[in-house]
């Protein structure tokens, strides 16, 4: 088949970001919506006088959504292994439309006790799904949609677009803080979000209908059709997983860091300046929305830094700042007075973690071969994320509670520690063929088992 014309190619990948990163976008969006209006809503599905002890049990119901994740990551990691990213990507933007409405319309606890709440942990259950498999179908889509060169700053674009979602998130809220009342938001207000995310997960829904596969599967579909076709059954399973379980301890290893640091500096970070800082609603929302616009605006210069120089020293420079800079950062935020002061040391922190979030959705798929990379991605990030990211903010507030806030700064360093140990141990993955074509221009000598090209090449 003859090759497209250079500009054809290049408006196929330009096309390919676009619709990944939109639907990426909204994905998030009702993800992360469900941490930024917690403060509002908790109240009514939880009675009491204590307002933290209210967020825990909405955050509770935060972390256990983490749960599924890996649940999600097997399953819709296997989906696009098998039949295809593009696929994946539409079943993961479907849940999410209906789990963002079982959440607006879910009743209160005045209204029908605790099921409003049970209504609440069961979307979360399903985001949770949606979402473990979304980042390794994103990741895996942006990632194999890049020019070879520009892999870094195509998935990039995976926290971009996660990013903008929580920004989009972030702006609602402060529209709907300047246009209604505490008590409106508390009592009625607080669904709007929601029932936004519904619909643009149906826009979205249309959207990723159009988009195109990724050649690097359709190689491997073509592949698998004709003489490796009795390889085919074993294709996205966890059997053909286990031959790669040393790539998915890494993948495992190196999030545990990232993780736990991104969601402190993102979703908790709110509730931090609100509960230890003492800013006003208002003014914390308006840090993180700013803080947040800025890191999204980092994220592609680090990606392309990274296709120049290598994904390792970034996620080294990412580790040791986070293990050394968490403890006093963190603890200058809790005391931080103005508008100016939260919003430096918040920059401060997000330009460290902008070491992991730029480049981490490429490593991980430069670390396994096309037919186990989707579902290589999905299950050990979702398992990581599940037991450390999806905890960290009722890590956070457990120790608060409990008169011990800063032993959470301390856990964030240990955990950045883990993963910068992995980084220093761990081969460079840029120049990893992801396909065989990209295997066979590097002159690979192993033809004959072309399917392992890009995990030998990453090693």
């Amino acid at each position: 088949m003859p090759a497209s014309p250079p500009g054809d190619e290049r408006r196929k990948r330009r096309l390919a970001l676009v619709g990944g990163s939109l639907g990426n976008l909204v994905e998030w969006y009702d993800w992360f919506v469900y941490a930024s209006f917690a403060i509002y809503f908790a109240d009514s599905f939880f009675p009491g006088d204590n307002p933290t002890t209210q967020l825990m049990n909405t955050a509770g119901i935060f972390a256990v959504g983490f749960l599924m994740r890996p649940v999600g990551g097997w399953i819709l990691g296997r989906a696009a292994d098998r039949h295809g990213r593009k696929s994946a990507l539409t079943l993961t933007v479907t849940m999410m439309s209906v789990a963002a409405l079982l959440i607006a319309v879910a009743p209160t606890y005045g209204q029908a006790g605790y099921f409003g709440a049970l209504v609440l942990l069961l979307a979360r259950l399903l985001q949770g799904m949606s979402i473990g498999g979304e980042y390794a179908a994103s990741a895996t889509y942006l990632t194999e949609a890049s020019a070879r060169n520009r892999r870094g700053l195509g998935s990039s674009f995976q926290y971009v677009s996660m990013t903008c979602g929580q920004l989009l998130g972030l702006g609602i809220l402060i529209t709907l803080q300047h246009t209604l009342t505490t008590a409106q938001l508390e009592s009625w207000g607080w669904r709007i979000p929601f029932l936004v995310g519904a619909l643009f997960a149906v826009v979205v829904f249309w959207l990723r209908r159009r988009l195109q596969e990724t050649d690097a599967f359709k190689e491997e579909t073509a592949s698998a059709e004709g003489e490796d076709a009795h390889d085919d059954s074993t294709r996205g399973t966890l059997k053909a997983l286990w031959h790669y379980r040393r790539q998915a301890g890494l993948v495992m290893a190196l999030t545990l860091g990232g993780t736990v640091a991104y969601y402190t500096y993102t979703t908790y970070l709110t509730k931090y300046l609100v509960g230890s800082a003492g800013m006003e609603k208002t003014t914390a929302t308006l840090v993180s929305f700013t803080a947040l616009a800025l890191f999204a605006v980092l994220q592609p210069f680090a990606g392309m830094l990274s296709d120049r120089i290598g994904r390792r020293p970034l996620l080294i420079t990412f580790a040791v700042g986070c293990t050394v800079g968490t403890y006093p950062i963190m603890t200058a935020l809790g005391s931080a007075s103005s508008y100016w002061s939260a919003l430096g040391l918040s920059l401060l922190a997000l330009v460290i973690v902008t070491g992991y979030t730029s480049i981490n959705a490429a490593v991980k798929a430069e670390l396994f071969p096309t037919r186990v990379r989707a579902l290589g991605v999905a299950l050990p990030y979702a398992i990581a994320n599940a037991l450390f990211g999806g905890t960290a903010e009722y890590v956070a507030l457990w120790f608060k509670n409990s008169g011990h806030e800063t032993m959470f700064f301390w856990y964030v360093s240990g955990c950045a520690l883990i993963s910068l140990v992995t980084y220093v141990l761990m081969p460079d993955t840029r120049n990893a063929a992801l396909s065989r074509a990209e295997a066979e221009a590097d002159g690979d000598a192993a033809r004959e088992r072309p399917a392992a090209a890009p995990a030998e090449a990453a090693h």
